[in-house]
């Protein structure tokens, strides 16, 4: 006997039961995104692979071991995007985005591909809602998209969440500080871990993510950056912390927080649930004011975020399953005997046309288990057809029932 096919590793089926909260995250997020002026835009889910090694740097985790990338029949080298930003970059400029008004607001939700090693909430596959703000270095843009941010996760009733917020300086200032940084961890090498130690020159900032204790000691003193902003670094971090306070926001502020992503400048910043352990972040994103300059475009600041839809569901799911509030019934199921199937089909049609969700037995049950189907899919009806061109209509969470003419059904429904 052949072996069962299973899904691949990394990624997961979301089965029917698991859709409405997803379509609730999209939903959510896409209202309060086009309420603010920001407009869908859908970018191919494979693009060149240099866009990425270009844009979101050649010594990050997702460009040396994470990317899926192969080789078209005409010789090209392409990628599953591992991302969104670069991709709206790209379109940005592709599309002469930069003669209109600035800054351009764009959103767009969709799959993502990285070759990380599978744990809870974290997937080689997974879906995102990506919120980008190009043509600004307004401190208001990063202060909308982190309230934006909050607002969708609050309207979705994400509990338990933490915001933390750093800066990052621009490239200038940093080059300065990682020199520091350099000269810091090679004084303490025999400390830290090998991976650690074999990226000290290429990416010295990844040493605060390390989770090996004696790293984690070592980067304990180690110098900060927030301490070594140039003047008008601080000055932007501080306008936007002071936005921030004005609304009422409160986060966390952490000099130690880094992107895995090498185009961020100024302002970073990510949201945890902590109810999720270990793999608690659940959005973040930040400043990259060099990077469609770095993808050949003119220097043009930009901001944005992304949300993990995964993530998200994970933080929305009860802790007590079994005890969740019951979804409410909804929709008429139709239930009819041998000779009713076909007038019970065009009743079910002109139900639907109508917008009325509507539903009948398609695996030849008998009255009964029609009745126990109507049940088990939740609707809040149940028609119940007799052969005399009478009807039954039940409510299926009282149980009162009462007879109707099936020629009033819509009328009916429409106005309970």
């Amino acid at each position: 006997m052949s072996e069962k096919f299973k899904v691949p590793r990394g990624t997961f089926d979301v089965l029917p039961d698991g859709q409405p909260v997803r379509s609730r995250i999209r939903d959510v997020s896409g209202e309060k995104l086009e309420a603010a002026g920001y407009g869908r835009i859908d970018t191919p889910v494979f693009e060149d692979t240099d866009l990425f090694a270009r844009g979101v740097g050649e010594s990050t985790d997702i460009v040396q071991k994470q990317m899926f990338t192969f080789e078209d029949q005409g010789g090209r080298s392409l990628t599953l995007r591992p991302e969104a930003t670069a991709s709206v970059c790209r379109a940005y400029l592709e599309h002469g985005m930069q003669k209109l008004a600035q800054p351009v607001k764009l959103w767009t939700d969709g799959l993502f591909f990285r070759h990380e090693r599978p744990q809870a909430g974290r997937y080689r596959q997974f879906t995102q809602i990506d919120a980008e703000a190009i043509g600004s270095d307004s401190p208001l843009v990063d202060a909308e998209l982190i309230l934006l941010a909050g607002d969708i996760l609050a309207e979705l009733g994400v509990e338990d969440l933490r915001l933390r917020l750093g800066s990052l300086g621009t490239p200038a200032a940093r080059a300065a500080y990682l020199d520091e940084l350099r000269a810091y961890l090679r004084s303490h090498e025999g400390e830290l871990t090998d991976e650690v130690r074999d990226r000290i020159d290429a990416n010295p900032l990844r040493a605060f993510d390390a989770d090996h204790e004696g790293t984690r000691k070592v980067m304990a003193n180690a110098p900060n950056l927030l301490d070594r902003l140039e003047p008008a670094d601080a000055e932007h971090f501080a306008e936007v912390r002071a936005l921030l306070d004005g609304n009422g926001v409160g986060y966390d502020l952490d000099p130690t927080l880094v992107r895995g992503l090498d185009y961020y400048t100024r302002t970073v910043f990510e949201f945890e649930c902590e109810r999720l352990g270990a793999q608690s972040g659940i959005g973040g994103g930040g400043r990259y004011d060099g990077l469609i300059e770095q993808l050949g475009g003119p220097p043009t600041p930009g901001c944005g975020w992304a949300l993990g839809v995964d993530r998200v569901a994970l933080a929305l799911e009860s802790p007590a399953t079994d005890e969740a509030a019951e979804e409410p019934r909804d929709g008429v199921f139709v239930v009819a005997g041998d000779d009713g199937r076909d007038g019970a089909l065009s009743l079910v049609t002109e139900l639907r046309r109508a917008g009325i969700a509507a539903d009948l037995d398609l695996a030849g049950r008998a009255m009964k288990g029609q009745m126990k189907q109507a049940d088990r899919v939740g609707a809040r009806y149940a028609l119940i057809l007799s052969g005399d061109a009478k009807a039954t209509l039940r409510d299926m969470t009282s149980g009162e029932e009462r007879e109707i003419d099936p020629a009033k059904i819509i009328e009916e429904i429409a106005s309970s």
